[in-house]
């Protein structure tokens, strides 16, 4: 039998644990819900940190208290929790189950109900409580849909429908979980972290000289080593690259070639040693032979002295080889 609750009414449980199910119907605009349970102590504050369970802490370290995955269901959406009542220990004496939700209040959440079933009986049992949460103002962004308290040796549930307007960090604040400002785990009100954009230019780049709103300045060329080069000139005519890095290139564009460029007649240059190896050397240019003037006939040679050999004389000789007079 299925106990129907109103807000502030409260029934017996003839459970040893719960399986506590927030189901809702999901449409455009409507925010996601999370479900989340904390155990408190009789001051109605956790213990420690580790007794509040949400989707980024899904286990108690005991185990006793644990966050199953969502679902997708013919009604709509669920999130679920699941309690061992009777394995907790006697310093638990109240059991929160909470909601919240991300990108906007509970007033947009669409047929938000709450139901609880006996995790020993069958798996398509009727559920034991069913309970229709509805928000005072619309404009909270965390609820307590209900609690577990203590009854003597057994459970009782009260439905609550309380909320915050300050998110899953003031729920969990208020019942003594330490949050860090730079802490991630119950900073689900904040919404989801998004990366920052990455600018396409530097904020130099996209602002002119005076200050307004003209025209991107075209950033400065860099060399392959990050070093700034310096703006080529108008008629500055690209180098190949070397060895690879890009060469800058010229700011104006390549003029066009003329239709019939003019015959230019280039003289031989020479060639440039390659890797130290000797290059042959151009011939130079042979210029037009010069005829010489037929020389005069020589003189005849004086006559040598005879030496008895029958006029036998030597032939003519060199200066070095004249007799010295």
């Amino acid at each position: 039998m299925t106990h129907v609750m109103v807000k502030g009414s409260n029934t017996p449980l003839d459970v040893t644990g719960v399986r506590a199910v927030l189901r809702w119907t999901p449409g455009p605009g409507a925010p996601d819900v999370d479900a989340s349970v904390l155990l408190l102590g009789p001051d109605g504050r956790v213990r420690t940190d580790d007794d509040f369970v949400f989707y980024n802490e899904p286990r108690h370290p005991s185990g006793l208290a644990r966050h199953l995955p969502k679902k997708r269901v013919p009604e709509g959406l669920t999130d679920t929790l699941e309690v061992d009542l009777a394995a907790l220990d006697a310093g638990v004496d109240r059991v929160v189950i909470a909601a919240s939700c991300d990108g906007g209040p509970f007033r947009t959440v669409r047929d938000l109900s709450l139901t609880l079933y006996d995790t020993a009986g069958p798996q398509h049992a009727a559920p034991v409580v069913s309970f229709e949460v509805v928000p005072d103002t619309g404009q909270e962004t965390a609820l307590i849909c209900g609690e577990l308290y203590r009854k003597g040796a057994g459970w009782k549930f009260r439905a609550l429908a309380q909320g915050y307007a300050s998110g899953l960090v003031g729920l969990a604040t208020d019942h003594g979980v330490a949050v860090d400002d730079g802490q991630e785990a119950p900073a689900q009100a904040q919404g989801p972290v998004r990366p920052a954009s990455v600018p396409t230019a530097p904020l130099g780049a996209q602002q002119t000289a005076s200050g307004g709103g003209g025209p991107a300045a075209e950033p400065a060329a860099t060399s392959a080593y990050g070093y700034p080069l310096q703006a080529p000139s108008p008629a500055h005519v690209p180098a190949q690259p070397a060895y690879g890095y890009p060469q800058p290139m010229s700011a104006a564009p390549p003029a066009a070639p003329p239709a019939a460029p003019p015959q230019v007649h280039q003289q031989p240059q020479q060639g440039y040693p390659a890797y130290g190896y000797p290059q042959p050397v151009a011939a130079p240019p042979m210029a037009a032979p010069v005829v010489p003037p037929h020389p005069a006939p020589p003189a005849a040679p004086p006559a040598a002295p005879a030496n008895g050999d029958g006029g036998f004389s030597l032939p003519p000789q060199g200066p070095q080889f004249q007799p010295r007079r």
